[in-house]
């Protein structure tokens, strides 16, 4: 069981990055905002999760304990595997997710790729008593909206995420700001993913 990675960043995919360990690399699949952390050449740590099926063996990364703890307690639900579940992270991080899980908010983990109506439902209704550790409260809608000046923040906070994943500053903030201005409500995570699909197509 490899339970975690400390190394040299070797290389950073939209979906996946290689940390070398003592001369080994290893490839782990990850979301966008624990990719976001990583930067090529300089050293990181990740927790890791392992996933053993009948077709090969993946490693899965995330940035801290919560993340991990999150992926693990989403493939208890019936039907959500792992990839799913890194989806479910992409969009959300773990505090945010259970918010909504607790405060049966079917609309906003719908939004999650590859998740509707009765998966969401069947996801509040197997966690909603068994993420005490990760949050209680639905977040708040009011403070979730940014004002001008937030969504500034968010702008240059996905311009940055961008920059350590080896993309071109002006390249990737014309594309940023675009999705903020089509969508200035959005997480920065939910636009830091935009903003890798659109980017990877060209």
């Amino acid at each position: 069981m490899i339970d975690s990675l400390n190394g040299e960043v070797i290389s950073i995919g939209l979906d996946h990055a290689v940390i070398e360990c003592n001369g080994v690399g290893y490839r782990f699949l990850s979301a966008p905002p624990t990719l976001a952390r990583l930067t090529r050449g300089e050293r990181a740590r990740v927790m890791t999760a392992m996933v053993v099926k009948d077709d090969g063996v993946t490693l899965y990364g995330f940035a801290d304990d919560d993340a991990r703890s999150m992926f693990h307690k989403l493939q208890t639900v019936s039907g959500l595997g792992p990839k799913l579940a890194i989806a479910c992270l992409s969009v959300f991080d773990p505090a945010e997710l259970a918010g909504h899980i607790a405060g049966d908010n079917v609309k906003a983990i719908q939004t999650i790729p590859g998740v509707g109506k009765k998966m969401a439902e069947r996801m509040i209704l197997e966690l909603k008593d068994k993420l005490d550790a990760f949050s209680s409260a639905p977040p708040d809608a009011a403070s979730a909206t940014p004002s001008g000046a937030g969504s500034a923040l968010v702008t240059e906070q996905v311009v940055e995420a961008l920059v350590g994943l080896g993309f071109n500053e002006r390249v990737a903030r014309p594309v940023v700001d675009k999705l903020v201005e089509a969508s200035p409500e959005e997480s920065s995570s939910a636009l830091l993913r935009a903003a890798l699909s659109q980017l990877g197509k060209k």
